[in-house]
């Protein structure tokens, strides 16, 4: 049996996209900015938690998403030395299912939202990512990308 949209539970939401080069800016200046690597924006349930940031966390540090040498995509971030820029987006849980303005009310709270956010960037760092940027939580941001590919993908946490 489906479950409905509204009844299942919400977990940690990324929308991963491979890049040539990314940066955030907030009011003009520039906040983060890598090379090649991961565009990540990410997305905290309220009911999201520690395992949910690791498992992410270890999904992302390993997928293979980066041609080889034979130009398959066989290789991780982790295995071409890739940077990654995190930039929280609650409008991931954003439900547009029912009338015309996006419901919220499944994006965590910023007081879990904020602190997971943190871990996450953490996580991915102790994953052993060396350059790991982020944009400012909460802030208005404006992202510009070179996506590679397009390589774009859309994953939530078990």
């Amino acid at each position: 049996m489906e479950q409905n949209f509204e009844d299942r539970g919400f977990d940690v939401r990324v929308v991963l996209q491979r890049c040539l080069e990314a940066s955030v800016s907030i009011d003009g200046k520039l906040v983060g900015e890598i090379g090649q690597g991961l565009l990540i924006l990410l997305g905290v349930g309220h009911d999201d938690g520690q395992t949910d940031v690791d498992w992410m966390c270890k999904k992302i540090a390993n997928l293979r998403v980066f041609e080889d040498e034979e130009g398959k995509m066989n290789r991780s971030v982790l295995d071409v030395g890739g940077a990654t820029l995190v930039v929280s987006q609650f409008t991931l849980y954003g439900n547009c299912r029912k009338g015309r303005r996006p419901s919220f009310v499944h994006a965590g709270h910023p007081t879990i939202a904020e602190p997971l956010v943190d871990q996450f960037c953490t996580a991915l760092s102790d994953l052993g990512i060396q350059d790991v940027q982020t944009g400012r939580f909460g802030a208005d941001m404006k992202v510009q990308l070179i996506n590679d590919g397009p390589v774009t993908l859309i994953i939530d946490s078990p």
